[in-house]
């Protein structure tokens, strides 16, 4: 069977790109899937670490500055090197199979600025320039972007600026208006490449302002940086609003020559009465044409947005089997937990999507969309609806008063219940759903794979009297939204002890099988034990907004907010099992094969979003060589709760050795009482 299995696999990869790792999504389209088969269901429990590198900025920069940092970086494997970015933009090159560094490059960001998303970078792009001749410097590049707004070229071997490229390597884009603060316009996504054009997203700082910078899309010649195109994804005609970026990950599909957009939300975020109707290409899935910037077609996923329900993830290009035949598609997940399946060729929904009424009487001045699409085939990926039967505590079956209060002061009527003055529950919460993280797709097996968090958001406007000189609480996200009458607060809905309301788990990996429209299974990922008193371990799961990796092999790997990797069983969400991590790994793992040994790595170096601690690591397993594997002890420390074992049975030694001088002692008194 499982032969069979392999040649299924090596069939489809004929048909579609070799996906070894040499984009972010593993390929072009972000599947995400490896034809790998060395790692094995069977054999994963024997992971052991290859080896770790440290960027060195746990200890070269301020802890001010890391406070602020999101280690969400993706390697690439090129060039027999791993190639990625720090949270600085620092692009390094490391020996696959020791990880010993070959070449670092720094872009020198200023560590005064401070990004509207933090320091952070996903990835790199890489492209080889096949009118170059062999050997000629920067024949093979990456392309990475930074924190202030830097496109920047370098040779793949060397690490050297290309000279060629806009000015000696670098471009710097103009947000096209003056900024309201350094850091308010980043590039926090790796660039994409096709056709000889390097394309490239932004990330703007979001609430501030409704006249915020557009949200353009870039185009450049990847091999002099000269302009090819730009693309602002909102269309303006008659309405005010500032950007509606791509700030999340693209695709590109380089036999047809397009390059698909994930967009976003306009600004401001949660008060849109001075953008009437549908606010056309935002929240869209957006096909242009690679080499001009033509619009080819758009999807909007929805309709004048105010809930921050933008798509925040890398559209997924597969071959799947609808039950009308083979197709090519563009498969979007949302923070909503919905999946739409696309026409890669026309945009279309391949099974029907429904135009639904949805809750109205929005704030003053506002101009809801009466109906929102929902899709009919594939079920949402988690509920959309917190209820009072969905609200935990400290104690099972014990409700928290606060969380119960709560829901009760606030509007709440289920999927796209508006903002208001008295707060409103959102759920989802606007970090989703899916995120950034994207989905993976087995192209041999039809099924999707996807992190999803459960948790809410509580959104409230402040009318523009009481907003100056506002002082938010502790844990609340406030913006200004200046120009509209509205300023925002949103903040998590909590217990009192700082958990979600609701009910765990708060973090699971989903599997569906998109040709029946039927979930396959769920998992919890991630514990309470770096969070809780004495590591206690408690299988809530964690936010996730962090993606997957799948093999051939039948395992999917995945990071989480604790300082895990863990492997699963693709067929059943089974845990197999985990390799302890310096801190937790919020990236999308990746797997390679190096000198016949398969490694599977993740970024280790926390979020700071997520309030987990913070380093600097990227880490390696593989399997054991001969006459190699984990120490008991590392096998006893390496699962959930292993630290607290750890601590029990130190405490316990500790214990008796006490009580043994005591006893010793106490003898000692008697003899010589005697």
């Amino acid at each position: 069977m499982r032969s069979l299995f392999r040649l299924l696999a090596a069939l489809v990869l004929c048909i579609q790109p070799a996906l070894a790792w040499e984009y972010w999504g593993g390929d072009r389209g972000g599947q995400r899937f490896s034809p790998l088969t060395q790692i094995t269901a069977d054999n994963v429990g024997t992971l052991v670490r290859g080896w770790e590198f440290r960027t060195g900025d746990l200890d070269a920069r301020p802890p001010e500055v890391m406070k602020r940092t999101k280690f969400e970086v993706t390697p690439l494997f090129v060039e027999d090197s791993l190639i990625f970015c720090s949270a600085f933009n620092e692009v390094i090159a490391l020996d696959p199979g020791t990880g010993a560094q070959k070449w670092r490059f720094d872009p020198k960001i200023s560590m005064a600025q401070r990004p509207a998303n933090r320091f952070v970078c996903r990835g790199v792009a890489h492209w080889t320039d096949d009118r170059a001749a062999e050997g000629a410097a920067c024949k093979s590049r990456i392309f990475t972007g930074t924190n202030d707004a830097r496109l920047i070229a370098l040779d793949a071997r060397t690490g050297k600026p290309c000279a060629d490229f806009g000015n000696a390597g670098e471009i710097k884009i103009d947000a096209g208006m003056k900024l309201a603060w350094p850091g308010e316009f980043q590039i926090t996504s790796a660039p994409v490449t096709g056709h000889g054009v390097v394309v490239v997203g932004s990330a703007i700082g979001d609430n501030r302002r409704v006249d915020a910078p557009i949200g353009a899309v870039r185009a450049f010649d990847a091999r002099t940086g000269q302009p090819r195109w730009t693309f602002d994804p909102l269309v303006h005609s008659g309405i005010e609003a500032g950007h509606s970026n791509v700030w999340a990950p693209m695709s590109v599909d380089e036999e047809r020559g397009l390059v698909f957009l994930p967009t976003t939300s306009p600004s401001p975020d949660f008060w849109g009465g001075k953008r009437p109707g549908n606010d056309e290409h935002a929240n869209s899935v957006v096909a242009l044409r690679i080499e001009t910037g033509e619009l080819v077609w758009a999807f909007q996923t929805v309709h004048h947005d105010v809930w921050d329900y933008d798509l925040p993830a890398q559209p997924t290009l597969a071959r799947i089997d609808t039950g009308n035949g083979m197709r090519d598609v563009v498969i979007q997940p949302t923070k909503q937990g919905f999946v739409f399946v696309l026409d890669r060729d026309t945009g279309k929904p391949m099974w029907p999507v429904e135009e639904r009424a949805v809750p109205q009487n929005g704030a003053e001045g506002e101009q809801l969309s009466p109906t929102q699409p929902f899709p009919t085939h594939v079920p949402p990926l988690l509920t959309q609806r917190m209820t009072a039967d969905d609200i935990g505590g400290l104690l099972p079956g014990v409700r928290s008063s606060t969380c119960t209060k709560l829901l009760a002061q606030s509007r709440n009527e289920g999927l796209y219940t508006p903002p208001s003055t008295q707060g409103t529950i959102v759920y989802p919460m606007t970090g989703g759903g899916v995120n950034w993280g994207s989905a993976a797709f087995d192209p041999v097996n039809q099924i999707l794979f996807a992190n999803v968090s459960h948790a809410a958001h509580v959104i409230t406007l402040i009318p523009r009297d009481q907003a100056r000189g506002f002082n938010p609480p502790p844990g609340h996200d406030f913006g200004q939204q200046e120009g509209a009458p509205f300023a925002m607060s949103r903040a998590l809905a909590m217990t009192a002890i700082g958990t979600p309301c609701n009910k765990p788990p708060w973090g699971e990996t989903v599997a569906v099988d998109l040709k029946a429209g039927k979930i396959l299974w769920h998992s919890p990922v991630g514990t309470s034990e770096d969070v809780a008193p004495l590591g206690i371990a408690l299988n809530t799961g964690t936010p996730l907004v962090n993606g997957v990796a799948i093999t051939a092999g039948g395992v999917l790997f995945t990071g989480a907010m604790d300082a895990y990797l863990r492997a699963f069983d693709v067929k059943s969400g089974k845990q197999l099992w985990l390799g302890r991590l310096p801190v937790p790994g919020v990236a999308n793992p990746m797997t390679y094969l190096w000198k016949g040994e398969q490694y599977v790595v993740i970024g280790a170096g926390g979020h700071s979003e997520g309030g987990t601690s913070i380093g600097d690591s990227v880490v390696a397993f593989r399997l054991p060589r001969q006459g190699e594997s984990a120490s008991l002890w590392t096998r006893l420390i390496d699962r959930p709760g292993g630290r607290f074992t750890a601590k029990a049975l130190a405490a316990g030694v500790v214990l008796i050795v006490l009580i043994g001088l005591l006893w010793r002692w106490r003898r000692k008194r008697r003899v010589a009482a005697a």
